[in-house]
């Protein structure tokens, strides 16, 4: 009888014969275990996939250089000791790649056309086609006191996607400069990262149309992968459109979330504030308000003709002083109406061999301008109709008094100031009794969201209002 220690020993060595079974790494098991340590793990984390195997050396590959530093940086370690978990000590070692070009990017090279201005995001519904029109960039964005602010806001967002003021919100009114805004951000992030990050430059609109689209087709999935994982920075224009649609809503509201956990730059735009959008969900609304609220007014004289001399520089055509104060003292609702009044005395000038004159542009643009001799609202007439409605007197509106009887009529008068007056915020202040430019800002937003909320201002605004509007059309 052998002793028992050669006993042991032979079993030993025949249990070592035995052939060794293949263990198969599982990824999505390894995520798995990583879920489950992380409260808030980021939505792009799931998109990781397995680039190769070699050996006991598993490489991970991501959609971008950002993310790949990320994991790098912040999961790998965690990653590791997941998979230590599940295949011993002596299982798998996971490392990632992190050069600047992978088989993601060279797919998403795939989808940009060499030469064009615009950039192209392969999906499967056409619907979601994102460009930034090359027209729109900071370069040629004229600022001015009245959008200073939000370009500001969207330079340094442009700069650093993420990393500060999100979401941001831009709201108008219409022609003023949001869409420009927005594409120039799109265009500095493509100039500045390339396909680094994934952009995508949607209307409000086309992410409807999106939605859909998907659920016709059952689709669902692969439209929330689009914008869920395969996104590093929306831009959305006019969300306004998706008011009183439900099932947008509901696809938005996720959308926003994980893009948000994820870090994920979002950059809205709107014709009015969050606070008065109506057939809105509360839930979405108080998120539009979580980052950055910046609005544009109607551009001052002075920065509409600084937008007509740039207009002239870019067609390389001469146009005098006394012809761009002209037109930007008479077309007065927004830059877009401009910029085409402008574009006529051009093309005509070009197409004729004229020389652009004031008395030209008079004629051409009669249409479009007010009369030699209009009736106009001004600051005048505004303090003295907003004083007899709530029986004050003009000297009241401009007075320090902060009671409310006082301080809400000064109010509504500087919102109706700027509401029906080219005046800048700083000469509003000036006629209301030398107040700076900060308490006519803070006066147009409070109102503005009153008006929405309160019935008694929202009244007053209206019946003042029409008191004027009646003086124009007498």
């Amino acid at each position: 009888m052998k002793k028992t220690e050669e006993v042991a020993h032979d079993n030993l060595a025949t249990e070592n014969q035995k052939p060794q079974q293949k263990v198969e790494f599982d990824w999505d098991a390894v995520l798995d275990g990583v879920k489950k340590d992380l409260y808030f793990p980021p939505s792009w984390l799931f998109s990781i996939k397995v680039a190769k195997i070699e050996g006991k050396i598993v490489t991970l590959e991501a959609k971008t250089h950002f993310q790949a530093l990320w994991v790098k940086n912040h999961y790998l370690q965690l990653i590791n000791d997941t998979a230590r978990i599940l295949y011993g000590k002596e299982g798998f070692e996971v490392i990632i790649d992190v050069g600047e070009e992978n088989s993601w990017t060279k797919e998403t090279k795939k989808n940009m056309a060499p030469g064009n201005n615009h950039r192209t995001i392969e999906s499967h519904d056409p619907q979601t086609a994102s460009f930034f029109s090359s027209s729109n960039a900071f370069d040629n964005f004229v600022v001015g006191p009245s959008n200073q602010f939000a370009h500001a806001a969207s330079y340094a967002i442009a700069e650093n996607p993420g990393m500060a003021y999100n979401p941001l919100f831009i709201h108008s009114g219409v022609g003023l400069g949001k869409t420009h805004l927005l594409h120039s951000i799109g265009n500095h992030i493509l100039k500045k990262y390339g396909t680094r990050l994934n952009t995508f430059c949607i209307s409000a609109e086309h992410f409807t149309n999106g939605v859909v689209q998907s659920i016709k087709t059952g689709s669902m999935d692969k439209f929330r992968n689009l914008y869920r994982l395969n996104c590093d920075v929306l831009l959305i224009d006019d969300i306004q459109f998706i008011a009183g649609k439900d099932s947008t809503q509901e696809e938005f509201f996720h959308t926003f979330n994980s893009l948000y956990t994820a870090k994920k730059q979002i950059v809205i735009t709107s014709d009015k504030p969050p606070s008065v959008m109506k057939n809105f969900e509360e839930r979405l609304k108080s998120r539009f308000e979580w980052g950055l609220t910046a609005d544009i007014q109607p551009p001052e004289v002075e920065t509409k003709i600084a937008i007509i001399e740039k207009k002239a520089e870019e067609e390389n055509i001469e146009i005098p002083t006394d012809v761009a104060s002209f037109v930007a003292q008479n077309v007065l609702s927004n830059i877009r109406e401009l910029e085409g009044s402008v574009n006529k005395l051009f093309a005509y000038s070009k197409m004729f061999r004229e020389k652009i004159t004031l008395e030209l542009a008079k004629q051409l643009l009669s249409n479009l301008v007010k009369k030699e001799t209009p009736k106009i609202i001004t600051i005048d007439l505004i303090q003295k109709e907003v004083s007899t409605f709530f029986d004050l007197t003009v000297k009241d509106l401009k007075s320090n008094q902060k009671q409310k009887k006082v301080s809400q009529p000064r109010q509504i008068a500087m919102f109706l100031s700027r509401k029906y007056t080219s005046s800048s915020f700083p000469e509003i202040g000036n006629r209301f009794g030398g107040k700076n430019h900060s308490t006519v800002v803070h006066a147009v937003k409070n109102v503005e969201k009153k008006i929405a909320k309160d019935p008694s201002v929202s009244n007053a605004v209206t019946a003042v209002s029409a008191t004027l509007e009646k003086f124009i059309t007498s």
